[in-house]
């Protein structure tokens, strides 16, 4: 029995993880072989739906706006969550206030935020036009601008650049900014639990030292918050890789525009399995793509704990 118990104990988490986890990967590995769509099961097709998926240029231009969007988010969320979290560990009253004002954006309703950060990049009557008309700059389509950003400064001052190195379009700049003002909330909070853990004894004997507050950051901080910095590393990576609702109600119509600019792999997936074409075997093909890339990822990111100082 005492050999039985502690398998008792773990079968309800395990029978859940089993259910929702491990049988709807194994299940969209074998319906990616057949002709399978929402009215019913057809001919098995063998790699066919992955021949497709790799000659599909919507799926590539999918890949490369997931790839902006993991590119911009993740090192921004970094930075931005670790700075605001330096400042409010230094801050002495009203902790729980300003804490609470920062993880306000991550507990709020996604849908809210999109609607309420859509009716802000509104090309005609949005605040962000309104805030570049009070600096001087003329109003830009936000939104609905296809262009790559990079393209649009060069623009601004007479130079043209290849398309290829015009990077994400504004529109998926809009959907990144939003992506990071989210996310910071959240991993603030996380990093001030790792800086509220490292003995201040480190600090004092660096100032006995001679050390100024610039390296004692870069030699003391930076190094003592690595597990900290790996964990919001890893799952930043893997909620980018996830995003969905913003686009499905900033963009459009149609959504993932303009020119499907925003049309991320997540998207694309929902698009071919439950919009018109209804293919769950194409985007069950697509979905274990991206099941792999995201594995990649996290065995290479896994590569980098070694640097990690616990």
């Amino acid at each position: 029995m005492k050999k039985i118990s502690p398998w008792l104990y773990i079968l309800p988490a395990l029978v859940i993880v089993v259910l929702f986890r491990f049988l709807p990967i194994l299940m969209s590995f074998v319906i990616s072989f057949y002709n399978w769509s929402i009215t019913g099961i057809g001919d098995f097709v063998a790699f066919e739906n992955y021949r497709r998926l790799f000659t599909d240029a919507e799926f590539w231009k999918s890949i490369l706006n997931t790839f902006y969007l993991v590119v911009f988010v993740v090192p921004l969320t970094i930075i931005f969550s670790l700075t605001f979290a330096v400042f409010l560990n230094q801050i002495k009253f009203l902790k729980s206030f300003f804490r609470t004002v920062y993880f306000v954006p991550f507990v709020t309703s996604l849908v809210a935020v999109s609607i309420v950060w859509k009716l802000i990049f509104n090309q005609q009557t949005g605040l962000a036009n309104s805030f570049l008309g009070i600096l001087g700059f003329d109003p830009l389509r936000w939104l609905g601008e296809s262009k790559g950003i990079f393209t649009l400064l060069f623009e601004s001052f007479g130079i043209t650049i290849p398309t290829y190195l015009g990077g994400p379009s504004l529109a998926l700049f809009a959907i990144i900014i939003v992506t990071v003002w989210r996310s910071v909330g959240y991993n603030t909070i996380i990093y001030l639990a790792g800086l509220q853990n490292i003995s201040q004894s480190y600090y004092e004997a660096a100032e006995i030292d001679g050390a100024n507050k610039f390296k004692q950051f870069f030699k003391l901080t930076l190094p003592l918050i690595s597990p900290t910095t790996y964990y919001v590393l890893m799952m930043t990576t893997i909620t980018t890789f996830q995003v969905f609702s913003q686009i499905y109600l900033m963009t459009g119509p149609p959504i993932g525009g303009p020119a499907g600019t925003t049309k991320v792999i997540v998207y694309y997936i929902f698009e071919n399995g439950f919009g018109e074409a209804q293919n769950l075997a194409y985007a069950s093909s697509i979905a274990l793509i991206l099941f792999f890339i995201i594995l990649s990822l996290t065995m290479v990111q896994k590569y980098l704990e070694k640097h990690v100082h616990y």
